[in-house]
């Protein structure tokens, strides 16, 4: 069997002594493994590092089987992403969330995005893509949140909060008495056709709320905890928005 993709690295791990696993999420073929033989050489360390675009020709005798990877470099992110901390730490939750999914389970959407992710790790837009990214996973794994409307009202209109147990909006008016036990829905996750980037803040909130129904929905129930990656990666963003503070 034999078949050719677009991969994003997500993971590698050493098998044997000059071998590895690679772990790709896939444009048609989901996350996917396979062995790389020779990939501790020195140039295919290079191009299999985590956020690095790489085309897969992957072959085996039966679907079933592990098979072996062909691979060859697209676009090389992973030099430029050790140059900061965040852009890192990010990439790395990032790859975290997508390990979540069912392996060979095709997701396009979410290879488009990580995809996109990657590629501008370093933007100011980052930290809300990848809000939207754990939104995305949460709605892939069967527990999306509704933040079209007010689950108390029906309004579209000043959607402010959601509510933790049912994971659908409500509106400032209708939460207001019950703010203290609601989740802040920040602005951009309602306006999805926004061009600029929200506040850091925002952002923050943002992970504040997708963490709520991550860990209590997602890693909970297999009995995992949020990626060290992710910790790190909010760490940095709140110490950003300190920075920025301290500035104005």
């Amino acid at each position: 069997m034999e078949w050719r993709d677009e991969g994003l690295v997500i993971g590698v791990r050493h098998y044997g002594e000059a071998s590895v696993i690679l772990e790709a999420m896939t444009r048609v073929h989901g996350r996917h493994l396979g062995l790389v033989r020779g990939g501790r050489s020195r140039r295919l360390r290079a191009v299999l590092q985590q956020g690095n675009s790489v085309e897969l020709v992957w072959r085996a005798r039966l679907d079933e089987q592990l098979g072996a990877f062909a691979v060859e470099p697209v676009a090389l992110r992973a030099a430029g992403l050790m140059e900061s901390a965040e852009a890192l730490h990010g990439i790395g939750l990032a790859a975290a969330l997508l390990r979540l999914l069912p392996e060979r389970d095709p997701h396009a959407g979410l290879y488009e995005m990580a995809a996109a992710l990657a590629a501008g790790m370093e933007d100011p837009g980052a930290p809300a893509r990848l809000v939207r990214l754990e939104l995305a996973i949460l709605r892939e794994s069967g527990f999306g949140l509704d933040l079209a409307r007010c689950a108390a009202t029906g309004t579209r209109e000043d959607l402010t909060f959601v509510s933790p147990k049912t994971g659908r909006a409500v509106s400032r008016a209708a939460g207001a008495p019950y703010a203290d036990r609601l989740l802040a829905l920040p602005l951009f996750l309602t306006a999805p056709d926004e061009e600029a980037p929200p506040p850091l803040g925002d952002a923050l909130a943002g992970f504040r709320l997708t963490g709520a129904f991550l860990e209590r929905d997602v890693l909970a129930p297999r009995g995992l905890e949020f990626p060290p990656a992710r910790r790190a990666y909010l760490a940095a963003l709140e110490r950003r928005l300190a920075q920025e503070a301290a500035q104005t």
